[in-house]
């Protein structure tokens, strides 16, 4: 009997995006092998919170893959430069955070990942699809998709600079960004809850 078992590799960073498309993959039907990348990051906290959201979603195969970016440039979440505070979000100037072609290379190794686990499936004439299922959401549409489907965003991690016990900065890009879309969703993040905290 064949395997008609539907797999798909998600990357999987801790943040609530990908949980969010993880969810929706293993909604639509898909096993999921799970991608997290330690690209030199400067804290633990984003992998921690990769591992838990992948238990969350019960996953079935996950890897984590170390890929030293810290010498594509000066980036400051991979080496040690101050993490920019309070900038003006409307902004089109790219932030110290920005680490050159990061979501590029993830990809590719996603990709290279999937072609592994699909070949036998693309020879049986199954072959591989990319699938972008948030792409055309904002932060507020997401976080309302992820809460219809029961996420615990609280296993998340968003920060790029989090305090001594991990908890968020809320001064920087990242921790403003989730803010507003979480107050545009009409909903209260979990993570600013004091109990959870």
């Amino acid at each position: 009997m064949p395997d008609t078992r539907r797999l798909a590799v998600v990357l999987l960073s801790g943040g609530l995006d990908s949980y969010t498309a993880a969810a929706v993959t293993a909604r639509d039907g898909f096993d999921l092998c799970a991608l997290t990348i330690r690209y030199g990051q400067r804290h633990a906290r984003e992998l921690e919170s990769a591992r838990a959201v992948a238990r969350a979603l019960n996953v079935a195969h996950r890897l984590e893959l170390e890929v030293d970016l810290s010498k594509m440039g000066g980036s400051s979440l991979t080496a040690q430069i101050d993490v920019p505070k309070e900038r003006p979000l409307d902004t089109a100037e790219i932030p110290l955070t920005y680490v050159p072609a990061r979501n590029t290379i993830f990809l590719s190794l996603a990709l290279e990942q999937l072609a592994r686990l699909a070949t036998k499936a693309g020879v049986e004439g199954r072959p591989l699809e990319v699938h972008t299922p948030l792409i055309a959401l904002s932060k507020a549409e997401i976080i309302r998709l992820g809460d219809r489907l029961g996420l615990d965003y609280a296993l998340t991690h968003s920060c790029y600079d989090p305090l001594s016990d991990g908890s968020p900065c809320r001064r920087c890009d990242s921790c403003r960004l989730r803010e507003a879309g979480f107050a545009a969703a009409g909903l209260v993040d979990p993570l600013l809850v004091p109990e959870r905290r």
